[in-house]
């Protein structure tokens, strides 16, 4: 079980111990505390991470940022493959196909799910990622292309 998992099950009991685990993975990654996003499931091939609608993540328009939501789709599938994969393996993201479908007017929720993979060989995985609105209407789909290789 990776460390980013093992910190997870122990702090996830409430939101005091959510906070902290996403304060921890900002920490390691400080881009990331530029949304401050909150992780709300994190387990091998799934993680869900939400992102409060504030001044800070809106775009002129009163919406929120596109790259806003493109680094909540990346925060919700790197944390997901580390989570995910054997400790003998290593895992970068080589690219993201990103489609905005419509404006994020809400606090959002990233869902990133690993599908079923053999490990060994180095190979690119593709991560789909679906962010949606407090109502349910999906305003983002990620492709965020990772490779995995053996670690050497």
């Amino acid at each position: 079980m990776s460390f980013a998992l093992k910190a997870w099950n122990n702090l996830n009991g409430n939101l005091a111990g959510r906070w902290l685990f996403s304060r921890f993975v900002c920490f390691k990654a400080p881009y990331f505390a530029s949304i401050s996003p909150l992780f709300e499931r994190l387990e091998a091939g799934l993680a869900e991470v939400s992102l409060r609608k504030r001044r800070k993540v809106t775009n002129h328009i009163g919406t929120v940022h596109a790259i806003a939501m493109a680094n909540l789709c990346e925060i919700a599938a790197g944390t997901m493959m580390e989570a995910s994969i054997p400790s003998s393996m290593r895992w970068i993201p080589r690219g993201m196909t990103i489609q905005y479908l419509a404006k994020a007017e809400t606090n959002i929720r990233a869902k990133a799910v690993l599908p079923d993979l053999e490990y060994g060989e180095a190979q690119d995985v593709i991560v789909p990622v679906t962010v949606v609105d407090t109502g349910g209407t999906e305003v983002v789909h990620a492709d965020i292309t990772m490779y995995v290789s053996p670690k050497h």
